[in-house]
């Protein structure tokens, strides 16, 4: 809502004494988007779908990718309302919130395939195991393992080069938390940025290099890079919506969030409004961004999360690996069957 400066109690002689524009209506604040690169793509895409679709073209959006931690911290302090998250809140962060006062709503809003990466002129790799992966992330690999043929005697004697988020990335705890056991193990010798783009330019010009990141990712630029079947507790599988949607693609396939601000939810009608929007259109969003979209029933479900204020985390600010993405979406909806009001 516009703001009004009302100045009916002013005398008429002192409105001359005004500056000029004080008796003008305030430029309302850009709605703040924030957080996860790998959420920024289906936020991007709303916001754009939102613009055009003409509800509410006055609103000004101002959306950053600064990872999921980078937007947590802004959004525990309440300079953020809204924020993307590529895994759940941590308990750490829980704590940051509740200190500040912060109440919150986590609604899910697609399904994501963490994916492993190397350039195209890459001939020895087509798959990769979890083990394998680990013997090249982990903090103990850090100046030791520097070659293929380290990882896998089949591989070449050729160096290779690391391409990674970095530690304020959702996706960095995610990895680490299923490949490596922690979600800070991780060596630090390596490329690292929380913008998915330079990632992504890492592994495409280098043809020794290998890196992991969103699956829109992967997707926009299919034709600079390759991406690897993974081998894990079910096997062989290469990332894909189906992989993803028959539970096939493990441990590296997860639920994305957006984070909304409760307070800011109730009192700003242009933030319900868009994140209405948002989540009534999420499907056809994410399918857009690249990403892989929950069943139009499961966003029903999230809109009455919404419509009812369901507050607080379903995960307890633990990460869901080794949960199955079906077993992940239920802990986070299970909380509508009872919904603490406030």
């Amino acid at each position: 809502m516009r703001p009004v400066l009302r100045f009916s109690w002013l005398p008429l002689a002192l409105l001359s004494l005004l500056p000029l524009g004080v008796a003008k209506a305030a430029t309302p604040a850009p709605l703040r988007i924030g957080g996860s690169s790998t959420v920024f793509p289906v936020m991007q895409a709303a916001v754009q779908a939102y613009q055009k679709a003409g509800a509410n073209r006055q609103v000004r959006f101002e959306l950053k990718e600064t990872g999921t931690s980078a937007g947590f911290r802004q959004f525990c302090s309440g300079q953020l309302y809204l924020a993307n998250a590529s895994r759940p809140i941590s308990a750490k962060e829980l704590k940051a919130c509740a200190a500040k006062g912060v109440r919150f709503l986590e609604l899910p809003i697609g399904f994501d395939a963490i994916t492993v990466v190397v350039n195209p002129k890459n001939t020895w790799a087509s798959r990769i195991t979890t083990a394998e992966l680990s013997r090249l992330w982990s903090q103990a690999a850090a100046g030791k393992v520097t070659r293929w043929s380290q990882v896998n005697l089949d591989w070449p004697d050729r160096p290779i080069r690391l391409c990674g988020p970095g530690k304020d990335s959702g996706t960095f705890d995610y990895f680490n938390k299923a490949i490596n056991g922690n979600d800070k193990n991780s060596r630090a010798d390596v490329f690292t940025s929380e913008n998915d783009n330079d990632l992504v330019t890492c592994v495409a010009g280098n043809p020794d290099a290998l890196g992991y990141f969103g699956y829109a990712y992967f997707q926009a630029n299919s034709k600079r890079l390759k991406a690897l079947s993974v081998v894990g507790g079910k096997g062989l599988a290469y990332p894909s919506p189906l992989s993803v949607q028959n539970e096939s693609y493990v441990p590296l396939s997860r639920p994305l969030f957006i984070y909304v601000n409760d307070q800011a939810l109730r009192s700003q009608p242009e933030l319900r409004k868009f994140v209405t929007y948002t989540i009534q259109n999420g499907l056809k969003l994410v399918k857009q961004a690249g990403y892989i979209p929950m069943p139009s029933s499961t966003y029903r479900l999230v809109e009455s999360k919404l419509y009812r204020h369901v507050l607080g985390s379903a995960f307890g600010g633990d990460l869901p690996v080794g949960l199955t993405t079906g077993q992940a979406l239920q802990r986070s909806l299970d909380s509508i069957k009872k919904p603490e009001f406030r």
